[in-house]
């Protein structure tokens, strides 16, 4: 707890989640301990976080070499393991469902860009992870589910107050590709 607590300082001083932890495990020499003291500070649930540690840990934190703190914190935070989860209303839950359906309907999305569609959805920045999904064409037999689920995401973005304004043209596109896929 006392870890959890000096990691919260930090953070409020103005360090970065990756500085926090370079910082506490250079102290510690206990890199799983750090990572899990930040991830409380941000205030991000145990069973999530050890989640994405456990995705990590062997690759991360098994093993560090002395010196290395900085970039492995750097690596954790450019791997969403920092990532602060968003609290969703009823209807954003809704969009990203829709968004999650649509990714698994795709079957064709690179690693990386599932990686940042993921983080997009968690940290609440639902437009981002719509637009990016309307640029890309499905590798699927069910195109026609793929758009239609955007279309349907793009339908509920658009009742926010102020939505993007590209959103309106991608949602367009979605309905001309179901269209032109049924």
């Amino acid at each position: 707890m006392r870890l959890a607590l000096t990691a919260r300082h930090l953070l409020h001083t103005g360090a970065t989640p990756a500085e926090t932890y370079a910082n506490l495990a250079r102290r510690t020499r206990q890199p799983l301990r750090s990572a899990r003291a930040v991830c409380a500070a941000l205030t991000i649930p145990a069973t999530e976080a050890n989640h994405r540690l456990d995705d990590c840990y062997h690759a991360l934190l098994a093993n560090p070499r002395p010196g290395s703190e900085a970039d492995t914190g750097e690596l954790l935070e450019a791997l969403g393991v920092f990532d602060i989860p968003k609290p969703l209303d009823d209807r954003e839950q809704a969009i990203a469902d829709l968004l999650t359906t649509a990714i698994t309907t795709h079957n064709a999305i690179r690693a990386g860009r599932h990686h940042a569609l993921t983080r997009w959805i968690t940290t609440g920045n639902l437009t981002t992870a719509y637009l990016s999904l309307t640029t890309t064409h499905p590798n699927s037999l069910d195109s026609t589910h793929y758009w239609t689920t955007l279309t349907h995401a793009g339908e509920l973005l658009l009742t926010t107050p102020n939505p993007d304004t590209r959103l309106t043209y991608a949602l367009t596109q979605c309905r001309l590709n179901a269209t032109r896929t049924t």
